[in-house]
């Protein structure tokens, strides 16, 4: 029993709350006051959007557009239930097809997030007696699934093929082994070695899941992803992929066998116990999808320009690590200068994300670019000038 009177819940939270703020670590909702493009309202002001996953500008495309608007139409604004009820319309089923063509897959299921989704499908293929080996950089949906498959997780250093295959000797004998990783890392926007994951796992008798959603769109003969461009699609076993950054709408989805799919449909509770995609969003990644079959260069220009951009910002003296995609990130290191920085490049009209713990490791805050195809070369000029001056 208490033996004294308790502190109110907005008390407590005050102590939490002055503890984040003191760390440098205060985070606030910017409210956008306009569609996701290159330059934007925020609080009355137009800025130039650097942080933003639309990589392609297929969130603002036409086709895109219209497509959202007819299923709305026809459809609904929601599918109204579970998928396993009444909540599994006709644009679900042609989306799944059409991924799983786009693939090269037999299947594909679509979940609401792409949070759900590795949710989904690491809890339904391992359990308490298989092991998940892990990149140490994962997304936190990543990381909170391997922790809910409440088998033993094993997290390798960052990249590190010697480290992963020192863990895989050491998992001989367990039940199932997963190997988990993204593609393209979101926020270092570099590439995961994949060719030589995937033949590591095939060595071990391990199984591969990828995690493409920063690759989707921007890599691949017509956007299908890394694992499409580097052609290892036999090495591959899962690939988890988002519907709402360089495809422009919202949602995720798992591809692969039709027993995994199967699976899912059966065992998955982030997919059996939510309601469906509204169809708006479903016919939008549809149309955005087809967008990125009929441009295959989309992607391969606008790398050709980030890597551009990161050649300018080191020549002024800049920490950029990498620039093997669309993600460039310039490292702080420190927290509150990291977030002094983004609020002066704010003021010259430049909205770039501060990125900080726990999202990336201590003494590595840094300003991550997320950069457009929509992004004029007039823009890029803007930011490259506002960092000089503002870093110099």
């Amino acid at each position: 029993m208490p033996t004294g009177p308790r502190s109110t819940l907005s008390e407590a939270l005050a102590a939490d709350l002055d503890q984040v703020e003191a760390d440098g670590l205060w985070r606030e909702l910017r409210e956008v006051e306009s569609a996701q493009e290159p330059a934007v309202l925020l609080r009355g002001q137009e800025v130039l959007l650097f942080c933003s996953n639309n990589y392609l500008g297929l969130a603002n495309h036409p086709e895109v557009v219209e497509a959202s608007r007819e299923a709305a139409a026809r459809f609904g604004a929601s599918a109204g239930s579970s998928r396993l009820i009444s909540g599994h319309m006709s644009p679900h089923r042609e989306l799944e097809e059409r991924i799983a063509s786009w693939k090269g897959v037999a299947a594909s299921l679509v979940f609401s997030t792409g949070y759900q989704a590795n949710l989904g499908a690491i809890t339904s293929l391992v359990g308490p007696d298989d092991v998940v080996l892990s990149d140490e950089l994962n997304h936190a949906s990543i990381i909170d699934a391997t922790r809910l498959a409440r088998g033993a997780t094993r997290v390798f250093r960052h990249n590190d093929l010697d480290h992963l295959e020192t863990l895989l000797k050491a998992s001989d004998g367990a039940g199932r082994v997963l190997i988990a990783t993204e593609a393209i890392f979101s926020m270092d926007g570099d590439a995961a070695p994949l060719a030589e994951m995937g033949a590591l796992a095939r060595r071990y008798g391990a199984w591969l899941l990828v995690d493409e959603a920063h690759s989707v769109g921007v890599f691949g003969q017509d956007g299908a992803g890394l694992v499409d461009e580097l052609g290892i699609d036999e090495l591959v076993d899962v690939r988890v992929g988002t519907l709402g950054k360089a495809l422009g709408s919202f949602g995720a989805y798992v591809a692969g066998s039709r027993s995994l799919i199967d699976l899912l449909v059966n065992r998955a509770r982030s997919f059996i116990f939510t309601t469906g995609l509204p169809p708006s969003a479903v016919a939008a990644a549809s149309a955005a999808i087809a967008i990125c079959q009929r441009e295959p260069k989309l992607g391969v220009a606008l790398r050709g320009r980030v890597r551009e951009l990161a050649g300018r910002l080191r020549e002024v003296g800049l920490d950029v690590p990498h620039a093997q995609s669309q993600i460039l990130p310039v490292r702080i290191g420190d927290s509150a200068r990291t977030v002094e920085l983004m609020q002066q490049l704010l003021e010259d009209g430049i909205y770039v994300a501060a990125i900080r713990p726990p999202t990336v490791p201590k003494g590595t805050s840094r300003l991550r670019f997320s950069v457009m195809a929509s992004h004029s070369p007039r823009q890029l000029d803007r930011a490259v000038e506002a960092l000089t001056r503002r870093c110099s």
